[in-house]
């Protein structure tokens, strides 16, 4: 646990959403089961396993600390999280959680909850897959983004703030889909997207009608009984992505499963969409540094041909 309490004595004061531990990296022997988070104005410690209450003492005792010296004329919020055998605990330890509970990450403001689930309405590890977005949509007014598994819409929001056309964003979680209006609305962003909640695999027609996308963002569980299982289900996205590109178009593909690496999305690419060039893979950001680059969060950029190519 000493890592964990060296991270929190040395932190910074949290402005943006952020991650500040990630034991899960495997870079801290005997921490893997510890996250800590910042969700300003909340911090929102995590565990794997079960933690024993001298264990949270000491870690509160710790926070405390360390507040004290980096805003001392602001109370302490922290929430703790056990997930363990499929059962998820969660306690308000010190101070409140306001509601709503609005957070920043790179000019963009997002609602989050940290006091229910698992998901906390932002996915702090595609920090830079929205960066890349916000870059790669700059300038480009005429870009049209299909977002599958849009979740509560956050590249949505950094796509229309870079200035894109219009953002189709499609997920079966009507309440997480809501969350994503409210995000656009957050943003001043009324106009520009458009919202289905359905299941990805039976509305392709819908999809379809759209016509050709510049970027198709795929960002799907890793594994979510009834819905998607990355094993079977990733392949049947693959061999949709040439038609829904145009020419010269992006796919931004996601893949956050520890066990499945890079391999796995390059390889059944390299069969079920060889037209499509690889790119480029977006690192992660710096604070979820992985002993294995293979077991961290996977985000791989590839491109369409354009017509010239396509024709030559």
């Amino acid at each position: 646990m000493q890592a964990l309490l060296n991270a929190i004595a040395t932190m910074d004061l949290p402005t943006d959403a952020q991650r500040v531990f990630h034991g899960r990296g495997g870079l801290y022997p005997g921490c893997e089961h510890w996250a800590l988070d910042a969700f300003p104005p909340v911090l929102l410690l995590t565990s794997f396993q079960p933690a024993a209450e001298d264990e949270l003492a000491a870690i509160g005792a710790a926070l405390a600390a360390r507040w004290q010296q980096l805003a001392p004329d602001q109370a302490l919020n922290w929430v703790y999280q056990c997930r363990f055998d499929g059962r998820t605990e969660t306690r308000l330890m010190a101070g409140e959680v306001p509601d709503p509970h609005v957070v920043t990450e790179q000019g963009a403001r997002y609602r989050v909850h940290v006091l229910k689930g698992q998901n906390h309405g932002l996915f702090l590890d595609m920090a830079e897959g929205r960066r890349w977005v916000r870059a790669h949509v700059a300038g480009r007014t005429d870009c049209r983004v299909l977002n599958l598994f849009a979740y509560t819409c956050a590249f949505s929001v950094v796509a229309l703030q870079a200035g894109a056309k219009h953002v189709l964003n499609v997920d079966m979680g009507q309440g997480a889909i809501g969350i994503g209006q409210q995000n656009h609305r957050l943003n001043g962003l009324d106009s520009g997207a458009s919202f289905l909640p359905h299941d990805i695999f039976t509305t392709w027609g819908k999809i379809n009608r759209g016509g050709a996308y510049d970027l198709v963002i795929v960002d799907p569980p890793s594994y979510q009984k009834g819905s998607f299982v990355a094993t079977k289900d990733y392949a049947r996205l693959m061999r949709r992505l040439p038609d829904l590109l145009m020419h010269g178009g992006h796919a931004l593909l996601c893949l956050n499963a520890p066990e499945l690496g890079v391999a796995f999305l390059q390889d059944q690419m390299a069969e079920l969409a060889p037209e499509l060039v690889f790119v480029e893979r977006v690192a992660n950001p710096a604070a979820f540094a992985d002993v294995s680059m293979d077991r961290a969060l996977k985000v791989l950029v590839y491109r369409a041909p354009d017509t010239a190519v396509a024709n030559s």
